[in-house]
């Protein structure tokens, strides 16, 4: 699905956020109790803790962190799939983010077909069909480079911004509110926040890499119709057309004073392509999590490593001598760890690190 219109290669499109609301029946006490997660909640909240607890609730897994939501919903859970903010008595009863990592590994569809499959298991039923109210939609490009600036932008929005990195470019952001457009490096998005080095498999890439991304809100959706992951799977392509035709464009700059009237950039026409044939698009799903932990485990190599030469170094110093070898190092660092270990203390915090990265801290 790999097709080229002068240096503008799409490696990958996709869905990268949700958020909706559900409005469900009371859930089953043996299954879901308030007064039990009100109870662990307070603990945390008592202990000073920033960690969650697992729980099980239903046929599911989840942290109950130990805090509420800044919407008002009492209770945060999530695992690998969802963030779930719920509540007794709020009226929609929760609010579900699916995450990136989910969305990647699994459709949007899909994800709603489980999250409601958990609901089911707590004795919760559908009192009405789900609301969405955000979706995030986003192309990526390969793009060795960028030959457009923030002129080139012609959008319906009057808000923009742009957000540099060391004198250079990294981010384009249009509008506020009901729809965003952010064009940016993703590359360095992920080197600098996000860590999200499993796109690099499913780019066949690591550098070189552009986002395109609308974050729509629940009026425009509702404008177009788009309550329910149904309406989203019907309807996504005509929303779309509309950003990438009416809402915003890229233009290659001429001496013409009307933006407007300037050609498209061949960005742009390839995308606009893209979304004409949306229905015809492969879309490429990945369990990143190996990569993750592959990525995670060699820059704690790294890091384990600097601290070595470190040890060393100080030792040397100490013993007023001229040099340690490696195998001396190791010798060091092994007797002094053992003299921290302790047995109970390992297998707890071994056992919590496992559970937190079970349940989607990856």
């Amino acid at each position: 699905m790999i097709s080229e219109q002068g240096t503008y290669t799409l490696l990958l499109h996709g869905i990268d956020t949700v958020q909706c609301a559900y409005y469900l029946t009371p859930p089953q006490p043996q299954f879901l109790d308030f007064r039990a997660l009100a109870v662990i909640k307070e603990q945390l909240r008592m202990n000073k803790s920033r960690e969650p607890r697992a729980v099980k609730l239903g046929d599911t897994e989840f942290f109950i962190h130990p805090y509420g939501s800044s919407s008002g919903f009492p209770f945060v859970l999530s695992n690998e799939d969802f963030k779930i903010e719920l509540g007794e008595f709020n009226n929609p009863s929760c609010f579900v983010t699916y995450r990136s990592q989910a969305l990647w590994r699994q459709s949007a569809s899909t994800l709603h077909d489980k999250f409601g499959a958990w609901a089911t298991s707590v004795g919760c039923e559908m009192q009405q069909p789900e609301s969405l109210s955000r979706v995030d939609f986003c192309f990526d490009y390969s793009l060795v480079e960028r030959d457009f600036d923030a002129d080139s932008f012609v959008s319906l929005s009057d808000k923009d911004s742009q957000h540099r990195e060391n004198g250079t470019v990294q981010t384009f952001t249009l509008g506020k509110g009901d729809v965003v457009l952010r064009v940016y490096d993703k590359i360095a998005e992920i080197r600098q926040q996000s860590a999200k080095v499993w796109f690099h498999e499913l780019w066949g890439q690591n550098e070189h890499v552009w986002r395109i991304e609308w974050q729509v809100r629940k009026a425009l959706l509702k404008g177009f119709s788009i309550r329910t992951f149904v309406d989203l799977q019907e309807r996504q392509g005509t929303l779309l057309y509309f950003l990438a035709e009416s809402h915003d464009t890229l233009r290659i700059r001429t001496e013409d004073s009307n933006r407007s009237r300037w050609p498209l950039h061949p960005l742009w026409i390839d995308l606009q392509q893209r979304i004409a044939a949306l229905h015809l698009l492969e879309i490429k799903h990945l369990d990143g999590k190996e990569l993750v932990l592959d990525e995670r485990l060699m820059r704690l190599t790294i890091s384990i490593y600097g601290y070595l030469k470190r040890m060393a170094a100080v030792s040397c110093v100490k013993q007023e001598q001229e040099m340690m070898t490696e195998e001396e190092a190791y010798q060091l660092l092994g007797e002094r760890l053992h003299r921290l270990f302790d047995p109970l203390s390992w297998k707890a915090d071994v056992r919590k690190r496992m559970k937190a990265i079970e349940l989607g801290e990856w």
